[in-house]
């Protein structure tokens, strides 16, 4: 959801946009040049979603679909943006500071939610694409629960894009039974991922060593994937041939 790199012109154009609700930006933090977190308050305070779907933002005229890092019972609204330079979006958001505001629709969309029947959960994504799994481990976690495991594994070419990191390794050892973290970097030769000792290469190439190394038993695991389209085709191809239970996010196919 949040890689994705195809942005759209709204065909009715910015005025409609205007009559949109809005959401006040109250923080921003730059992650690298071309990543950041914002958080946004929808007027009203109250935006309803289940965890692990989207929201859709808009400025000038343009929309494009979020995926919804923060859980429910936060007081904000929280998105992880990748920066498109030729995006009819991104640009904007980028010159965008703290007390300035975004149109948001009033509904969240999309099935790519937590599969409670399933006590087992590995979670793949790359880059943007973990913002689903943090709003899915925040919300079991805020509810107490207990039963069900997350195994997520994080990938990006290099170190600093991972972002949500020290919140998943803080989670990891302090509910070591509920959440397993394995970040991993695709190019750890480069001088930028100097010091690594995280797994190395892409989710695509190594989530199969994770789910034997875990001992997952395929009748009750869930495979999410969400982020690059070439790595959630290859994990579908490869969940699909050898039988494991696989969901998407689908925005990617629109």
């Amino acid at each position: 959801m949040t890689n994705l790199k195809v942005e759209s012109k709204v065909e009715s154009g910015e005025g409609k946009l205007a009559s949109l609700p809005r959401a006040k930006l109250v923080e921003r933090r730059d992650v690298t040049d071309d990543l950041m977190v914002i958080k946004l308050v929808p007027e009203g305070g109250v935006f309803d979603f289940k965890p692990g779907q989207y929201c859709t933002l808009g400025k000038e005229g343009v929309e494009r679909a979020y995926s919804i890092a923060s859980a429910p019972h936060e007081d904000f609204l929280e998105v992880f943006v990748e920066l498109v330079p030729e995006g009819g979006l991104t640009p904007k958001m980028w010159r965008l500071k703290v007390g300035d505001t975004m149109s948001i629709r009033p509904r969240a969309k999309g099935v790519f939610t937590f599969k409670d029947n399933f006590h087992h959960h590995m979670m793949l994504s790359t880059v943007t694409g973990v913002a689903p799994s943090i709003s899915m481990i925040r919300h079991y976690l805020h509810e107490r629960r207990e039963g069900h495991t997350f195994y997520v594994l994080l990938g990006a070419s290099y170190q600093d894009e991972l972002t949500y990191d020290r919140e998943l390794s803080s989670l990891a050892v302090k509910y070591p039974n509920t959440v397993k973290f394995v970040p991993a970097c695709s190019r750890p030769d480069e001088d930028r991922n100097v010091g690594w000792t995280g797994a190395k290469g892409r989710v695509n190439a190594i989530f199969e060593s994770y789910l034997g190394r875990f001992n997952l038993p395929k009748e009750d695991t869930m495979i999410y994937a969400c982020g690059h389209p070439g790595m959630i085709a290859d994990v579908k191809e490869k969940a699909a041939l050898a039988g494991w239970n696989f969901i998407e996010e689908r925005f990617w196919k629109e």
